[in-house]
């Protein structure tokens, strides 16, 4: 928000220190993610209670924050339901990559979108486009844009046609490059870091339960070690079995993934099986 905006239209020398007007109030720290219209919103709902207390205030307060707690612990619930492979939504199977989570029996979905590039809206009809930073959904469907802090548009959902995401090679290479080097994958075996850049990586997909798991090795010898020390029980051949040709555990994952070497953020800390 402009300075203009709270201090008025006086023009003060850069030497003097500005002065608030003698009918405002100093800003408490935790009211500045409040606009100054919102802050006037504020006083006038508690206006309506007539000659509240401090008690009554604080009653209000930490009935807001058992509700901001009771979401978060859902979206914590969510959260721990996409790392353990499943939808939020329908508990379905999601497909992971490093910029999106996809369900294939609903069509939920999550995704990344960029953080430097541009997100395009094209209006119907060729009538043009909408650019900014980033696009928000309304719940009429309208979208909302803005460039940093700024909200520049509103489009109503009969307006506009399809949104674009604009990545550019160096933020995708960038992203890819910096996950990469901060994940740290135990080899199943060794417990050395394995490298998915090395020749002789193994990921692998095994039941030794009721529920299918996810293990990496540093070295084919590694590999060959593990799986003669831990045979499958559930299926004979689980180790040679395609995944989606199978369904006789739990699945957590799909098959050997393509371009398991730039996948990062579905890695899980891996321990070996109880003997």
């Amino acid at each position: 928000m402009p300075l203009m905006g709270i201090f008025g239209n006086k023009k003060n020398d850069a030497n003097e220190p500005v002065k608030l007007p003698d009918n405002k109030e100093p800003i408490a720290t935790n009211d500045l993610l409040l606009s100054e219209e919102q802050r006037e919103d504020q006083e006038q709902d508690l206006a309506v209670f007539g000659e509240h207390t401090e008690e009554h205030e604080q009653r209000l307060q930490k009935e807001a924050e058992k509700e901001v707690q009771e979401k978060a612990q859902d979206s914590f619930i969510k959260l721990q339901k996409i790392k353990l492979g499943r939808c939020p939504n329908c508990g379905g199977h999601l497909r992971h990559s490093m910029f999106a989570n996809i369900c294939e029996e609903c069509g939920w979905n999550t995704y990344d979108i960029p953080k430097y590039g541009k997100i395009i809206i094209h209006l119907h009809g060729n009538d043009g486009i909408v650019e900014g930073q980033h696009a928000y959904r309304g719940k009429d469907n309208e979208i909302i844009v803005a460039n940093g802090e700024v909200v520049i548009a509103k489009i109503p959902a009969s307006s506009y046609s399809w949104i674009e995401y604009k990545w550019s090679e160096d933020e995708l290479s960038q992203r890819r490059r910096v996950m990469n080097d901060q994940i740290k994958i135990p080899c199943g075996w060794c417990g050395k870091d394995a490298d998915v850049n090395k020749d002789g990586f193994h990921l692998v997909h095994i039941a030794f339960g009721n529920s299918q798991e996810r293990y990496c090795f540093c070295s084919d010898e590694c590999y060959e070690a593990f799986r003669k020390m831990y045979p499958a029980r559930v299926h004979r051949n689980c180790y040679e079995t395609n995944c989606y040709e199978c369904n006789q555990c739990v699945k957590r994952y799909g098959d050997e993934a393509e371009g398991i070497r730039t996948l990062a953020k579905d890695y899980l800390k891996m321990k070996k099986p109880q003997q």
